[in-house]
């Protein structure tokens, strides 16, 4: 059996232009910018949650780092991946959105009770913002024992 995991660390997104990703990541949603670099913006998602910004077509290069090889890596295609939010804040991301022209594209409740709301960013990623009652591993998650 493996050592356990202990979360995910650092979620990636593949843009076009940092300059504008950062409008959207820190002016829109709020992100604070943790790294501000000619490649790569990394914004704090939560507590020991990354969002790695990386431009598109400059990663897929091995490189180093203070001596150390750092993988060369890339993502064709749309990217996807959600921000945990409370449920009680969810009607307040709604409205935000919409003063900020910011189009919500799909709206679900899920099974469990978990609700999620999905809109692109500048470069046509899908961002979900979504509740607990989504996944059993949420510690969140109403009625939950985790």
């Amino acid at each position: 059996m493996p050592p356990p995991i202990k979360g995910i660390l650092e979620t990636p997104v593949y843009v076009d232009d940092l300059a504008q990703s950062h409008a959207f990541y820190n002016g829109i949603l709020g992100l604070e910018r943790m790294l501000d670099g000619d490649r790569i913006n990394a914004y704090d998602a939560g507590p020991s949650q990354t969002l790695l910004v990386f431009l598109r077509g400059v990663c897929e290069a091995d490189t180093t780092i203070s001596g150390q090889l750092v993988p060369g890596h890339s993502m064709d295609g749309v990217g996807h991946f959600a921000f945990r939010i409370d449920k009680s804040a969810l009607a307040c991301w709604v409205a935000y959105l919409e003063e900020q022209a910011v189009a919500i594209e799909s709206r679900v409740t899920w099974p469990a009770g978990g609700q999620s709301i999905y809109f692109r960013d500048p470069f046509d990623n899908v961002v979900e913002l979504a509740t607990a009652d989504l996944w059993p591993n949420d510690p969140d998650k109403v009625g939950s024992a985790i």
